[in-house]
Order: structure tokens, then C-alpha cells, then sequence
């Protein structure tokens, strides 16, 4: 071996190492917590700056520094984080995007207080802990994973760590502290980010910005050993950071070369890349509906008050003027993530690039740099960029189609921190790179004049994405996207709008972001900031666009007027409480605002004491208040909605008729088979369900009826088999196609949209379904009891009988002819079944097939023509309900 490629593999297996550390850190916090720390390289920078401190600043020993540093330091605040910001997260439920905010929060907060205590320049006088001999390194390294593999697989903290990552809630009840496990897990992940960052400071640039983001560039390595092998996790460190070193031997000349130079220095991102976008998403447990509430309409007052703080830089000059003007700009930026997070609900953290774009394209039209595209004056360059950068939004908006939660995240910042290292900080791109304002609006009073009015047509395309049609399936997506999909949303479609329009936002806030400050700055749109913008849109408001300027105004304002870092220590701050106030700040002080509030009682007069004992007499109690009306009569039984099934009679349909041949079948399956994971679910199942008929499917847990439902509504496609609905093979089209066609289900775990009303829910299934009959809404509402003041209540919170019968009356409302019913009495009263069943009845009395999965044997016997038993994955009985629910042998598997 030369002396050259021995020299260049000491030195990646010195990078290598500090990676697997990383690595180490991130797989133990997530087996422990679940949660993957975002937070790890702020962590480690502040650890770095901690032992500088105390070496440098103080004059500490080296051993001593090392010691408060690694050993009292990195674990508290592991062991504080998990305490004060985390666990109250899992007492919630562990929802995925709140804990990716939170971890976000704690990434911002450190940053923002390193830079107030230690400032934003950069030091490179930081102690060497370790000599830059690779092989100490590595031995760490090594002894490290030997020690967590053994810990893990041989002591009983190893087994209580399993339990708590396959099920925390079981562990508990085994008797298992999941608090300290997690505490536990955090402590040591926090340990080995502060070794990491130690190990790294001497051989970088000691900032705030710097060491956390190439820190977090090797998240890669944990994600490569889908965060859970520590081996793997090793062996892909090495191998990158050796990989790294010698790739730096390579020299080409012209556009190649300086692209193979940029990729051999940054081998890591282009390994983010590969496993964010290439590889299965991690977390696969994210991929749930995330609980979401009413939202509060915003005050008009509040807009009155915003419009007129927008105004009054107006009658500012100089600096104060020229700092202003960067508010609007932002403001468009952040709108992006209003329409993608905020009414999309898709966690994206790549928002900083798409505005770079912006700024750039705007740039280099402006100049006649652009190939293939001629000179263009500023605002021509401007509209021009902001159509070309738009479909880049595919890059983040393509993974977001099969990626939820911790997966879509991590895609979405792979590709931010992609297009940083790539395109903003290569020369190419950038060198001798200006950029200036339109021709008359050159000066600041005018230039902002132009922003105003931009940032106007911003917010009306941010409400017209908001509101009707598209808002609501936007929000239907946000709140349950399964449940979306099921009311015939077409949800990857709407997710490339989102991204698509959340990208055009971005670039053209960032073009103006330029052009106000006359320059392109990369540093302006790098990965941390897009981090920043993300958290304080987050927990100012992530579906207000007021909260948006807000955010806006907030951070440029702190930056300008105060030190360095308060904007994102406040950021942070409001970031970390997102698990004891899911709401939001205004949502806190709002609800405390409710608490505080004196409750006065409504007392009647005389003559009102003496209407009421009368009416008493005559009909019975009777309850004030309309709103406590409507929420009490939607608990009631049959009443609220039984002997409404003659407003089916109103429908276009026609009747059916008795008669002695056998309806036609709607839906068929043929020969299914599925499986998951070496288990076979489905064993060639067949299945007929005829028009006007009420078909059963029961079965032991575990005997594949969840399966065969979902395969019949297209959420899981078969292995093998085909299904049919009125002879056309679907068995390859997606749940929404499905919808449109007429196959509507409903959900075992309620499918609702809390943040829109009772009616929004229902006119999303017309919507969707392309129903064009302008009563399809009425007649659904009316038919489940769901008029009247109960339309207008938001989802959230109301009882769960009601919710079911919102959740069919969103199919029904899309007119289909077939009805999928998964466990529709789960949750309901005696009272509220038997009427669920005159209603069933009455649907299937004017010819819609219906195919119920159900445990009720009961309502199965009431309410059933036909039932088949499923066990172990097939059919062994069908039939009638009296010959088949009374023979037990009918449910004993063949031999």
C-alpha cells in the first residue's frame, strides 16, 4: 500500500469514527425512546464549546475539563431532555411530527444559547481530547458498540430495552420503568454526541452553525442500519469516511471535476441522500393518522392590527427601513410551510432550499449566467425563477407520496442539505454572483411597497389553497390520510400540489430576500435556518398565515435588535413546550384565559321558572343553551336518528324488488393470498357481495379479516388473486380510485377529520366522490341525524357514536354501490346499534351491497343475508346467519 492511500485511510478512518459514534448514539436513543434526536449535533457542539471553556476560557486540566464535560455534562442533559421535553410527549402518545418538533425545538434552542454565551464567529483553538492517531478513535469506537451489543442482548436493562421499543404500554404493564430505559437511553446517546463533538472540534471550525449540521450530515449511517444494528452502523461509518479521503486523489478538469470534488468532500450527504430517499422509510410505527384538533378561526381584528403593522415601516428611514424589508420577504417563505405543514400536514425541512433556489435562478437570469436562457430584467428574472424552481418541488414532493412522519422528515432535509453542499456552496454556482432590485424600486420605501403587494398575492393563493374544495381535502389528508384516501381524496396527487406550490412560495420569498438585501447570500438559506423557519412556524401557528408573519417579523426583528441567537433560543424555547401545550402558545394562553375567566350562571326569571316546570309536565326535562343542546342530543340514542330512512326514498336509485334469482355481484375477490412477513394472512380466499345485500365476514382475531377487507378496498394489494368490482379488474388501482368508483368503506379506528365541522366531513365524501347532486349533502345529514346546530360543531371532541355516524354519513354522502363496514358498533350503545341497524337495512333496501366485518355475533344475526367464517386465513363456512352462527363445527378449520 502507498504511502499516500495509507495516509488518506488513516485519515477516513478518523472521520469514520467519529460517525460511528454518532451512529452509536442515534440507534440507542431511538431503540430506547423512539425517537430519532435531530438534536445530536447541537448537542455535541455545545459539549465542544463546553470543554473549550473549561480548558481554554478557565484554565481547567485537560483530564478535569474532559471528565465535568463527558461524564456530568452530555448525560444531564440527555437525562434532562428526556424528562422535561419527551416525556411528556409519550404521556401524549409519542405522536410523530410533535416529536420531530420538539427534537427540532431542542436543535434551535442550543444553537440560539451557544451562540448568545460563546458568540456566532467560529474558534478553531479547541483542545484535542484524543491524539489524531485514527486508531484510538477507532478502539473507542469499538469498545463502545462491543459494550451497548453486550448490554443489549445479554442483561436484563437489554431485555426491559426491547420490551419498551416493541411495545412501551405492554412493558409498563409487565412491570417495566419505560421512564428509566428512556432515560437511560437519552443519557448515553447524549454521552456519545458530546464524544463526538470533543473529538471533532480540534479538526473543524468550532460555531454554532457549523458542527451541528455536519453532526447531523452523518445521520446517514444510523438510517443505512435502519436504526437498529450497531455492526452495520460501524461498518457503513468506516467505509463513507474512508470512501471520503479517497475520493480527494481523484482531480478532473472542467464541470466534472469540480463535481467529483464537491461529491469526495461530501460523501456523507450524498449517503443522507441514498438512505433518505432510496432506502425503506425508518419508523415505520410514524406512518399513523396524527391526532389533530379544531382549529380557532383568527380574530378579523387580528388582520385590522397586522395590516397596520405591515404598513408602518412606511414611515421608517435608513436602517430601520432597510431591516423591514426583509419581514415580507420571509413572510412569503414561511407561507410555503403554511400550504405544505400547516393545511398539508407534511413535515418538510427542506423549505430553505427551494428559497435559495429562488434567490439564485433570480440571480443568474438577472445576470445572463442561466443556461439556455437570455438576460431578463429583475422582475422578469424573479417570475422566471419562481416557474422553474416550482417543479423542483417534486424532490421532496415524490418521497412525501409513499413517506409519513420521522421518514418524511429526514427526505425532506436530505434534500435541503443536498442543495446546500451541492449548488450553494460550490463556486460554480456562486462565484461573483450580485444580485439588484427592479428598475423603480430601487430604493427601500418602494422596494418594500412591491413586497407588500407580492406578499398579498401570496396570501390570497395561501386562502384560496385553505378554503373550499381543496382546503378541505387538504385537511381532510392533514387529519387522517387514510381516512382521505377512503372518502376518495386523491392524496398523492394533492401532496405534489402541496410541494409544488409550498416550493413556488419558497422561491419567490427567497428571490425577494435576495433583491432586499442585494446579494446572494448561501449562508441566508442554509439547513439550520430551514430548521429555524420550520420550528417557528410550527409553534406560532403552522395553519395561520398570520402566524406566519408573526414568525416572520418575530425573527428578523430579534435578529436586528438584540444579540446574536435570541431568535432561535425563543424559537426553541416555544419549540420544546410543544409537549405540554400541543396547541401552540395562543392556544395555552387562550385556554388559561378560559380558566381565569369568572363563569357566570344564566338564571330565569320568575315567568321563565314557571314556563319551564309547565313544559316539564308535558314533555319532560328540557336543557338551555343551544350549544349544550346540540352536543347533548349527538350522545342520545335510536332518537337521533332512528325512523329517518324514509329520506332514502328521495333518491335517485330505484327500488328494488323481490325477487327469486340471486341479486348480481358488485364486488368479487378471487383467490386471494397475501402475507406479511413469512405469515400468510389470506390462503385463497373467494368472496361475493351482491347488490342489496347485507354480506358478513367473522372470524377469530388474527384469521385475516382485517386483510381481506383492506384488500378489497385497496389499501393492500394482494400477492396473488384478483378483485372485481361490476367485472372490471381494480385490483391495482388505490383506495381513492376505488372511492370514485362507488366502493366507500369505513374504519374499525374512527376516520374522521377533527379539525373540520360535521358538514365539511360529509361534503368531502360528495366532493370526492364526484357526486353532482346538489341535495347528496342534506339528505346524508338528515339521514344520520346530523342536522340542525350539530352540522356546524368541529369533529374534535365530540362522542364517539356521533363520529360514527359522521364517518357514514361521508360515505354515503359519495353515493356508493358497495359499502365496505369495518367494526361499525365498535364503541356504540345498545340503543345506537339497533338504529344503526334500520339504517343499514334501509341502504340495503334500495340495492346498495354492503360488506360488513364484525365481532358482534348479534348484530351479524340481525343484520346479515349472507356470512362467511374466516379462519387462519380462510373461508371454512357460508350461508345464512341462523344456519352458520349456530353450528359450531362451521368454524373449525379443515384438516
Amino acid at each position: 500500500m502507498s504511502s499516500l492511500t495509507y495516509d488518506l485511510t488513516l485519515a477516513g478512518l478518523s472521520v469514520g469514527s467519529a460517525a460511528a459514534l454518532t451512529g452509536i448514539g442515534l440507534i440507542v436513543t431511538y431503540r430506547a425512546t423512539g425517537v430519532l434526536n435531530f438534536a445530536h449535533g447541537a448537542v455535541a457542539m455545545v459539549c465542544a464549546y463546553a470543554l473549550r471553556q473549561c480548558v481554554v476560557g478557565w484554565g481547567w486540566p485537560l483530564w478535569l475539563g474532559a471528565v465535568v464535560t463527558l461524564l456530568f455534562l452530555a448525560p444531564g442533559v440527555g437525562v434532562a431532555l428526556e424528562r422535561f421535553v419527551f416525556r411528556p410527549l409519550s404521556v401524549l402518545g409519542g405522536d410523530p411530527a410533535q416529536t420531530v418538533v420538539a427534537s427540532i425545538g431542542v436543535f434551535v434552542l442550543l444553537v440560539g444559547g451557544a451562540a448568545l454565551v460563546w458568540g456566532q464567529g467560529a474558534r478553531d483553538d479547541a483542545p484535542e481530547l484524543v491524539s489524531a492517531d485514527p486508531w484510538g478513535q477507532l478502539a473507542v469506537v469499538l469498545v463502545l458498540a462491543t459494550g451497548v451489543g453486550t448490554v443489549i442482548r445479554w442483561t436484563r436493562f437489554g431485555r426491559e430495552l426491547r420490551a419498551v421499543v416493541d411495545d412501551r404500554r405492554l412493558a409498563v404493564l409487565a412491570g417495566v420503568d419505560a421512564d428509566r430505559v428512556a432515560a437511560a437511553g437519552w443519557a448515553f446517546g447524549s454521552f456519545t454526541a458530546g464524544l463526538t463533538g470533543v473529538l471533532l472540534a480540534p479538526y473543524v471550525r468550532l460555531d454554532p452553525y457549523g458542527l451541528p449540521l455536519l453532526v447531523m450530515e452523518v445521520v446517514a449511517v444510523a438510517v443505512a442500519a435502519r436504526m437498529r444494528s450497531l455492526p452495520v452502523a460501524v461498518v457503513v461509518a468506516l467505509g463513507i469516511g474512508v470512501g471520503q479521503s479517497q475520493l480527494t486523489r481523484v482531480h478532473l478538469s472542467g464541470w466534472g471535476g469540480q463535481l467529483v470534488q464537491a461529491v469526495g468532500a461530501n460523501l456523507f450527504v450524498v449517503a443522507l441522500l441514498v438512505a433518505a430517499l432510496v432506502l425503506p422509510g425508518v419508523g415505520a410505527r410514524d406512518a399513523l393518522p396524527r391526532t389533530a384538533s379544531a382549529r380557532v378561526a383568527t380574530p378579523p381584528g387580528a388582520w385590522i392590527v397586522a395590516g397596520v403593522l405591515f404598513l408602518l415601516p412606511l414611515g421608517f428611514a435608513g436602517s430601520d427601513l432597510h431591516t423591514s424589508v426583509q419581514v415580507p420577504a420571509l413572510g412569503v417563505v414561511l407561507l410555503s410551510l403554511v400550504v405544505v405543514t400547516g393545511r398539508g400536514g407534511q413535515l418538510s425541512l427542506g423549505q430553505a432550499a427551494y428559497a435559495g433556489l429562488g434567490a439564485l435562478f433570480t440571480a443568474l437570469l438577472a445576470a445572463g449566467r442561466f443556461p439556455g436562457l437570455p438576460r431578463l430584467p429583475e422582475l422578469a428574472a424573479l417570475a422566471v425563477a419562481v416557474l422553474l424552481v416550482a417543479p423542483l418541488g417534486l424532490l421532496t414532493g415524490w418521497p412525501a407520496i409513499g413517506r409519513h412522519g420521522l421518514s418524511l422528515a429526514l427526505a425532506t432535509f436530505a434534500v435541503g442539505v443536498g442543495v446546500s453542499r451541492f449548488v450553494f456552496a460550490q463556486p460554480y454556482a456562486t462565484a461573483g454572483l450580485s444580485l439588484d432590485r427592479p428598475s423603480g424600486f430601487d430604493g427601500d420605501r418602494a422596494y418594500y411597497v412591491l413586497e407588500l403587494a407580492l406578499l398579498t398575492c401570496a396570501l390570497l393563493a395561501t386562502h384560496a389553497l385553505r378554503r373550499g374544495r381543496t382546503g378541505r381535502a387538504l385537511a381532510a389528508m392533514r387529519d387522517h390520510e387514510a381516512g382521505a384516501s377512503a372518502a376518495g381524496v386523491q392524496v398523492p396527487s394533492l401532496k405534489l400540489l402541496a410541494f409544488v406550490t409550498g416550493a413556488a412560495l419558497a422561491a419567490l420569498g427567497g428571490g425577494l430576500l435576495g433583491m432586499g438585501l442585494r446579494a446572494f447570500d448561501p449562508s441566508a438559506y442554509d439547513p439550520v435556518r430551514g430548521l429555524l423557519w420550520f420550528a417557528a412556524v410550527v409553534v406560532l401557528g403552522a395553519d395561520s398565515p398570520l402566524g406566519a408573519l408573526t414568525a416572520a417579523a418575530l425573527l428578523v426583528g430579534l435578529d436586528a435588535g438584540a444579540r446574536g441567537g435570541v431568535a432561535a433560543a425563543l424559537i426553541g424555547v416555544l419549540a420544546v413546550c410543544v409537549g405540554r401545550f400541543p396547541g401552540g402558545p395562543y392556544e395555552a394562553l387562550r385556554a388559561g384565559a378560559e380558566r381565569l375567566r369568572p363563569q357566570r350562571r344564566a338564571r330565569l326569571t320568575p315567568l321563565g321558572v314557571r314556563v319551564r316546570r309547565r313544559l316539564r309536565k308535558v314533555g319532560g326535562p328540557v336543557r338551555t343553551g343551544s350549544t349544550a343542546a346540540a352536543r347533548t342530543s349527538v350522545a342520545g340514542p335510536a332518537e337521533a336518528y332512528a325512523g329517518r330512512t324514509h329520506v332514502l326514498e328521495s333518491t335517485h336509485r330505484p327500488k328494488r324488488t323481490p325477487s327469486p334469482q340471486p341479486a348480481p355481484p358488485l364486488l368479487t375477490a378471487h383467490a386471494l393470498y397475501a402475507s406479511y412477513g413469512g405469515f400468510t394472512a389470506l390462503d385463497g380466499v373467494d368472496l361475493v357481495v351482491r347488490a342489496g345485500q347485507v354480506t358478513a365476514v367473522v372470524g377469530p382475531n388474527g384469521a385475516g379479516k382485517s386483510t381481506l377487507f383492506h384488500c378489497l378496498a385497496g389499501t393492500v394489494r394482494p400477492v396473488r388473486g384478483r378483485v372485481r368490482f361490476s367485472g372490471r379488474d381494480v385490483t391495482r388501482l388505490p383506495a381513492h380510485a376505488r372511492t370514485r368508483l362507488g366502493v366507500a368503506r369505513t374504519f374499525q379506528q374512527l376516520a374522521v377529520f377533527p379539525s373540520l365541522s360535521v358538514a365539511e366531513n360529509v361534503r368531502v365524501g360528495a366532493e370526492q366522490g364526484r357526486v353532482e347532486e346538489p341535495g347528496a349533502v342534506e339528505r346524508a345529514l338528515r339521514l344520520f341525524g346530523l342536522d340542525g346546530e350539530l352540522r356546524s360543531l368541529p369533529a374534535a371532541g365530540l362522542p364517539t357514536g356521533t363520529l360514527r355516524r359522521v364517518e357514514l354519513a361521508r360515505a354515503f354522502a359519495g353515493s356508493p354501490r358497495v359499502l365496505l363496514l369495518d367494526e361499525p358498533a365498535a364503541g356504540l350503545d345498545t340503543a345506537e346499534v339497533a338504529a344503526l341497524t334500520l339504517v343499514l337495512r334501509a341502504l340495503a333496501a334500495e340495492g346498495t351491497a354492503l360488506l360488513v366485518v364484525e365481532h358482534d355475533l348479534d348484530l351479524v344475526a340481525d343484520l346479515a343475508d349472507v356470512v362467511h367464517v374466516l379462519t387462519a386465513g380462510r373461508v371454512v363456512a357460508s350461508g345464512p346467519p341462523d344456519r352458520v352462527l349456530d353450528t359450531p363445527s362451521a368454524w373449525e378449520s379443515p384438516a
